[in-house]
């Protein structure tokens, strides 16, 4: 049964940071703080899952979370997992789906400790290998400065195995940003540097209007992109049926839209997308996303998994939905195989051929260094 729920924040350092948009870019290496949401029941077996400290508040756990999880059996999770999903009506923002999927994930990985096995195996062990795609920072001003520095990094991404590149272009707070014919610039930039073998992806701004989404989507036809993501708001999902009746190009969505599995069914139901998109951190967990591959499985359309990470793998490993992880995001002035030092491996290493291999260890395939955590804990709430 499940005895404890607890934040427990740590300080450690990171070399990427965020802009006041989101959106992460290179930064000299520095001290943050980090936090990891611990579930243990009475043998002692905890799940781990990481999340922002800001992201899963003392409240939501004394309000939300304690209460459905304490003294329960982690085993029972589509029954837990139903019972904090109810719970966020009415929680004003105080319980989001990206705090339901640090617990669903948690759960995931407490069940996949007990039994030694990966959490991929437990959910249905479809492949232990899956090839990568390289998903780009944002554009800056060093680094991913101009459509050449785009075509630059490319040739050097397909240099390390990647046979697949997704481009996140200039977004606010970028001067300019966002514009079509730069978007378009740096599409073609990339085309012409990796040829004609190299599947390519955009990841649009979501701040364009209709007919900039549909002459930024007939561009990137003609420069044979693979799937063309998020360039509109996702709440008008009138907008993105309109765009992809109007479209040769795969439409891929949504990405954040709230709603887990259920507003998915409305993309792909209603014709939004040709692709479907979910992914455990911003979907409510591994639990919704395993329910949506299986609803796109009906409907005879692929579901890529939006994201990085142990949660996503978990995902992908346990099914055959979806062609590729998503890894990154990658800049060319970031290591993106540094380890941090609250970890003793990353979860995703890439190998010669562009692909990577799903974790051994068992959980969700996060590998820790709990010595590291120790030391620099800073409270556990």
């Amino acid at each position: 049964m499940i005895e404890r729920v607890v934040v427990r924040t740590f300080k450690t350092t990171a070399a990427t940071s965020v802009d006041p948009e989101g959106h992460r870019h290179p930064a000299p290496e520095h001290e943050v703080v980090e936090a990891l949401l611990e579930v243990t029941d009475t043998d002692g077996v905890t799940g781990y899952c990481q999340v922002q400290p800001d992201q899963v508040r003392p409240a939501a756990l004394d309000k939300h979370v304690r209460p459905v999880l304490l003294g329960q059996d982690p085993w029972d999770r589509e029954r837990l997992w139903r019972l904090l999903a109810r719970r966020q009506r009415g929680a004003h923002g105080g319980f989001t789906d990206r705090a339901l999927g640090f617990v669903d994930q948690a759960l995931w990985d407490l069940v996949a400790r007990k039994v030694d096995l990966p959490a991929w195996k437990l959910a249905g062990g479809a492949r232990d290998r899956i090839p990568a795609y390289a998903s780009t920072m944002c554009g800056d001003a060093d680094g991913l400065a101009t459509p050449a520095d785009y075509g630059d990094f490319a040739k050097h991404l397909v240099s390390l195995g990647y046979r697949a590149i997704k481009l996140h272009t200039w977004m606010p707070p970028v001067p300019g940003a966002p514009d079509v014919a730069r978007d378009v610039e740096a599409c073609r930039a990339v085309r012409d540097a990796v040829g004609p073998d190299v599947a390519l992806m955009l990841d649009a701004s979501h701040w364009y209007s209709r007919t900039e989404a549909l002459r930024l989507g007939r561009a990137l036809q003609e420069l044979d992109f693979y799937w063309f993501e998020e360039p509109m708001e996702e709440a008008s999902i009138s907008s993105y049926r309109w765009l992809a009746e109007q479209l040769d190009i795969p439409v891929i969505g949504p990405e954040v839209a709230w709603g887990k599995h259920m507003t998915r069914a409305e993309w792909v139901s209603s014709g939004a997308c040709d692709i479907l998109r979910a992914g455990p951190a911003g979907s409510g967990g591994i639990t919704p996303v395993l329910k949506t591959v299986h609803l796109a499985e009906a409907f005879n359309v692929d579901c890529e998994i939006h994201g990085n990470g142990s949660g996503s793998l978990t995902v992908l490993g346990a099914t055959d939905a979806g062609r590729w992880y998503e890894r990154g995001l990658l800049h060319p002035h970031v290591d993106f195989d540094r380890v941090p030092p609250h970890r003793n491996a990353i979860a995703d290493p890439l190998d010669e051929n562009g692909c990577v291999t799903l974790p051994e260890i068992s959980g969700i395939g996060d590998d820790w260094n709990f010595e590291h955590i120790g030391v620099h804990t800073l409270e556990v709430w």
